[in-house]
């Protein structure tokens, strides 16, 4: 089987969670394919690689090619790569697309290789309103985009039961196209790690215990919430906000009064590291937080969750999308209702009070280090069950084999290399 796969974000050049999965998903399909499949993958950037049975190519970005406004210029050079993308797509019996940035290629690549096209959905553009904020009139694209993806794909993976709720709901395919395979965890890295020199390094008190997040500063992540929920949080330990990357001016500014707010509001040290935090210190930290906090309003699965299970901690996250599949209420860390204006606006209704029971979650945990413990032991053994790279790779490879068996025989398909 040749494997063609595409997608914005590969490595280095991963800043979100649909681009660790892809990492990682190629990583272990390499090692199962060994001399029998081959991958070849196409993303956004620079990177060439040829290895035995894995192939890179990087997508640079294109010409200006509209002179608008900054958002339509960004959708318009992910248009451009799309188009590239598809030119330099020959040679293969299946394509496996990640995001809406590139199903363009996508469908393209199915009509012209007359091949099964797979999409991974991460999220879905519908329940994503506030990216209208970062791209304009380019949001009405990126959902015409997903829409169209939908329609033709072959096969579509959910990362979670949630997702493919959300996926019928919102696009209504035939609920047999849709295979839920979760995200997974890298359990060798993502363990209990403890360097207090590492805390020390980012200004935190290896003596003084801390609640965690870890996230882009976008609507989606909630973190505006969390920040409004600290006040309430009981005094004597420390906050510890690793947020960066704001979708927008705006919404960093909402994020640095917010901030500012919180501080008077409360004597608690908030410590808020704005820039990424390297893969092994975020390992360390995990590792020494009392507990995660994921205040996310939208998430249709949430690896930062099991990034944190992983290493042995404790989770209070909003009970949204695929989270409740990931953190078991009571088990692994407690689900804090969250409440919805409507499915066009997944802000909640009251988000003060929806900030006070996210506080109290906290604070239950806090007040209870045996029971913290205990939840933290059960989320690793939760993900050391079900979370492994090698169970999902394996899992999203019978599925490709299963959409290629059902198709008809067509004998052997010419590949183009001339676009005629």
């Amino acid at each position: 089987m040749r494997i063609l796969m595409i997608s914005n974000e590969y490595p280095p050049n991963i800043y979100g969670g649909a681009g660790v999965h892809v990492d990682y998903l190629c990583r272990e399909l390499v090692r199962l394919c060994g001399n029998v499949h081959s991958l070849r993958v196409l993303c956004f950037g620079d990177q060439q690689e040829i290895a035995d049975n894995l192939s890179v190519a990087g997508v640079g970005e294109m010409p200006a090619l509209f002179e608008g406004a900054t958002a339509n210029r960004k959708v318009m050079d992910t248009l451009g790569r799309n188009i590239a993308m598809a030119a330099r797509a020959a040679h293969a019996d299946l394509v496996h697309c990640h995001t809406w940035y590139t199903y363009l290629a996508g469908c393209l690549v199915k009509q012209f290789l007359d091949i099964p096209l797979v999409i991974t959905v991460h999220s879905l553009e519908p329940k994503r309103p506030w990216k209208r904020e970062q791209i304009g009139s380019g949001y009405s694209v990126s959902s015409w985009l997903e829409k169209t993806a939908m329609e033709n794909a072959d096969g579509i993976i959910a990362v979670s039961n949630g997702m493919k709720s959300d996926i019928i709901d919102c696009y209504k395919p035939v609920p047999e196209k849709i295979r839920v395979i979760y995200n997974g965890i890298d359990i060798a890295h993502y363990r209990k790690t403890l360097r207090p020199e590492v805390l020390d390094s980012y200004g935190i008190s290896p003596f003084k215990s801390y609640i965690l997040f870890v996230g882009r500063i976008t609507r989606q992540k909630g973190i505006i919430h969390l920040v409004r929920a600290l006040p309430y949080i009981e005094e004597g330990v420390q906050i510890v906000l690793c947020a960066g990357a704001p979708d927008t001016e705006a919404i960093l500014g909402e994020m640095q009064a917010a901030v500012e707010g919180a501080r008077a509001a409360t004597a608690n040290d908030i410590i808020w590291i704005p820039e990424m935090i390297p893969r092994e210190s975020l390992s360390v930290l995990y590792s020494h937080a009392a507990l995660f906090v994921c205040p996310s309003v939208y998430e249709p699965f949430g690896i930062i969750n099991l990034e944190a299970m992983a290493c042995g901690t404790p989770v209070v996250a909003s009970a949204v999308g695929g989270i409740p599949e990931v953190v078991l209420h009571d088990r692994t860390g407690l689900l804090v209702p969250f409440d919805p204006i409507s499915d066009a606006d997944p802000e909640p209704c009251r988000p003060d009070l929806y900030a006070r029971d996210l506080a109290g979650a906290v604070n239950q945990l806090l007040r209870d280090p045996q029971r913290r413990s205990e939840m933290g032991t059960a989320g690793r053994k939760r993900v050391e069950t079900i979370f492994g790279w090698e169970a999902i790779a394996r899992q999203t490879l019978d599925y490709y084999n299963e959409l290629l068996s059902a198709r008809p025989d067509k004998g052997e398909r010419e590949q183009p290399t001339d676009g005629t």
